[in-house]
């Protein structure tokens, strides 16, 4: 099944420590362009997030951002550094010691000072683990954006593809009838000069013509390309480039049995052909 290189996600994941949020944007590009927008803490983590990329998507340029909201220090439990605030204990006695009238030691002052209060020392490791992890989610999310979407252009496709075999039908059952007409046309307008001409140069003309007008073998290639199509579409691997090469080929097809039309009608279904095959040329350039 054919996925499109355009989708969105968004994953949204609180642990004790903050908020993790990641936003995945990507449009259609000729190979897979991945960049990202971290935080500083988070620039190491960068090669595994590009291999996640990797091994996921096939083309498409995509644009990750992630953003940490860590909780402000008053929530966490505050830590103090008994050692530290014993030291200071200490030390303020003997200077009370040495001093009349000395003030009595503040306990919230303490705080202050270097080295009392301590924050809980964050886990990095589990940090950055949490990160890949919601970022392997929010691939997941994208993936199916894309799939879904993939899944909509295939029907457009699909659509057209029916539409070309229908051309192709309505013109290989007309063929018998074009090539006749041209036949008589050609006796009418030599019976109209009042001209003897040699049967079997008349034959050779006429032959000449039923060749130029004979259009089955281009008939039985656009039919051969329609079903190759419809066969690829049930592929995802490298799908985006094979199809564009096929569209080159239902193209090709289309510009010769232009080119070989000796009738309006002929004309008229070359057109045709050509503005389906271009539609789908256009959805095409956003399938990955």
């Amino acid at each position: 099944m054919p996925r499109s290189m355009t989708g969105f996600a968004r994953r949204e994941q609180k642990y004790p420590w903050g908020t993790v949020i990641w936003e995945i944007r990507s449009v259609n590009h000729r190979y897979l362009e991945p960049s990202f927008r971290l935080p500083e803490a988070m620039r190491e983590i960068e090669p595994k997030l590009r291999e996640l990329v990797r091994r996921t998507l096939q083309r498409g340029k995509l644009e990750a951002s992630l953003h940490l909201q860590l909780e402000e220090a008053g929530e966490h439990k505050l830590g103090l550094n008994m050692e530290r605030v014993r030291q200071l204990a200490i030390a303020s006695r003997r200077i009370s010691a040495e001093l009349d009238q000395a003030a009595p030691v503040n306990p919230l002052e303490l705080l202050n000072f270097p080295g009392v209060a301590q924050q809980p020392e964050l886990d990095r490791d589990a940090m950055q683990q949490a990160v890949l992890e919601l970022f392997e989610s929010a691939l997941e999310q994208l993936v199916e954006h894309r799939t879904r979407e993939g899944a909509e252009l295939e029907q457009f496709i699909v659509q057209r593809l029916d539409a070309i075999s229908k051309q192709v039908v309505q013109l290989r059952q007309r063929l018998p009838d074009i090539l006749k007409a041209q036949r008589e046309k050609l006796q009418n307008k030599i019976a109209a000069l009042q001209v003897e001409l040699d049967p079997d140069r008349l034959e050779q003309e006429i032959a000449l013509l039923a060749q130029k007008a004979d259009v089955d073998e281009e008939l039985d290639r656009l039919d051969t390309h329609v079903l190759e199509v419809k066969r690829s579409l049930k592929n995802t691997s490298s799908l985006g480039r094979r199809l564009d090469f096929l569209m080159q080929e239902l193209n090709r097809e289309a510009n010769t049995l232009s080119s070989k039309a000796v009738v309006a009608e002929t004309t008229q279904a070359a057109v045709e052909l050509k503005v389906f095959i271009e539609q789908m040329r256009e959805q095409i350039q956003n399938i990955e």
